[in-house]
């Protein structure tokens, strides 16, 4: 049975993931808001930690916390996430930090949380969820795409970094898909052609499963929309 943390892991596709994995692994959802993950957790029948992924001492607790109850750490998957679009001058300062923070800061800051332990047991398997975003440009994504080309980079060189040490490293670069996520920020997007959660989902279960073996560094997925 093995270990595996999910950030934002309440909702949408880290939700999708879980109910995948629940059945034979000890899964771990972290999300900020408590009430989600009550629900959620009750709902899968797996375990919570309330964690603000751009916050590093609320990483650290929870990972520590983890640690003791399993004793390792096999997979983590980074997946929480938020948007933003519209033209940078119309970008309020604070959001754009936000985006940031949890976008791109939040996925680093937890593979250096879960690495000490990976490496001590010489294992390990790392997904960074990332977007078709982080591989193109569009005109009024600039914030959102910044936060994803910069998840890029750091998957291919955590992946070099890494792989000597018995720990795996992929992305996964789906295109639009049917979450709740734009209508978190009063956003209405036409989902028809949209990927839904569950076949990314699966898509992760696939990662998972092979990773043990071979690694995949880069998976892309398109929708009929980008």
């Amino acid at each position: 049975m093995k270990t595996i943390l999910i950030t934002g892991g309440s909702e949408g596709l880290g939700y999708a993931i879980a109910k995948l994995l629940t059945t034979n692994n000890k899964v771990y959802l972290l999300a900020r808001n408590e009430e989600k993950l009550k629900k959620s957790s009750k709902e899968l029948n797996c375990s919570y930690k309330v964690c603000d992924v751009s916050d590093w001492k609320s990483i650290s607790k929870a990972v520590s916390e983890i640690e003791k109850e399993t004793s390792h750490i096999d997979i983590l998957i980074n997946n929480a996430g938020l948007w933003i679009q519209g033209p940078i001058q119309d970008n309020d300062p604070e959001k754009i930090r936000e985006i940031i923070n949890v976008n791109t800061l939040g996925p680093i800051l937890m593979t250096k949380a879960v690495v000490p332990a990976m490496k001590k047991q010489k294992s390990g398997v790392i997904i960074n969820i990332n977007s078709q975003a982080g591989l193109m440009a569009k005109a009024e994504r600039s914030v959102y795409n910044a936060s994803k080309w910069a998840i890029t980079g750091f998957t291919k060189s955590i992946f070099q970094e890494l792989i000597k040490d018995g720990i795996k490293v992929m992305g996964i670069y789906p295109s639009l898909m049917n979450t709740g996520m734009f209508e978190k920020i009063g956003i209405t997007k036409n989902m028809d052609g949209a990927l839904s959660v569950e076949d990314v989902a699966k898509a992760v279960e696939f990662m998972i499963n092979q990773g043990e073996f071979t690694v995949f560094p880069e998976v892309g997925m398109m929708s009929t929309k980008y």
